[in-house]
This record gives structure tokens, C-alpha cells and sequence, in this order.
């Protein structure tokens, strides 16, 4: 078995407050979740209204396959209008 873990930061620099935060988080974890089937959670940064962290995982039966899936999840989320990566870390653990 097969996991991948990817922790994104978000800066959201036009949020006035956590009420835009959030429209812009859910929007963002509804859409990835049901595009790429993945589980994602804002893990951090919940009470600051410019700057969100999302865990994203998946399960897969290969490393490749979970790198690929978050490599484009990664992609995405560096062209999204309303938010800019300002960090990340993508992780790959193995099971048997």
C-alpha cells in the first residue's frame, strides 16, 4: 500500500476576513475532492484570514501513481486565480 501525503500553504492576500477564506478553502477541497478523489483538510492557519494549510492524501497502489495524482494537484493549485502556493511538501510512504 501505498500513501501520499501533500501539505500546502496558501496565501490568500485579498481575504478581508475568515468568512472569504473559507468560501475560498471549501470551494477549493469540494472541487479536489471530488475531481481527484482525495481527502483534503485544512490542517492549520485556521483563525488567519490571509493564509490557509491543506493536507491533501491518497491511497494508491503505486508510487508512481500517488506522485502523479499530487504533482497535478500541486500544478493546479499553482494556477488558481483567487490563491498562490507559497509553500508545499509532498510525501510518498510505503506499506506492505
Amino acid at each position: 500500500m501505498v500513501v501520499g501525503i501533500l501539505q500546502i500553504e496558501l496565501a490568500i492576500e485579498w481575504a478581508g476576513s475568515l468568512k472569504d477564506k473559507r468560501r475560498v478553502v471549501n470551494s477549493l477541497k469540494d472541487r479536489l475532492h471530488r475531481q481527484h478523489q482525495v481527502s483534503v483538510a485544512e490542517v492549520d492557519s485556521q483563525d488567519e484570514p490571509r493564509r490557509a494549510i491543506l493536507g491533501i492524501t491518497l491511497a494508491s497502489s503505486s508510487v508512481p501513481h500517488a506522485q502523479s495524482v499530487l504533482s497535478r494537484l500541486l500544478d493546479k493549485l499553482k494556477t488558481h486565480p483567487d490563491c498562490f502556493v507559497s509553500d508545499h511538501r509532498l510525501e510518498i510512504l510505503t506499506g506492505q
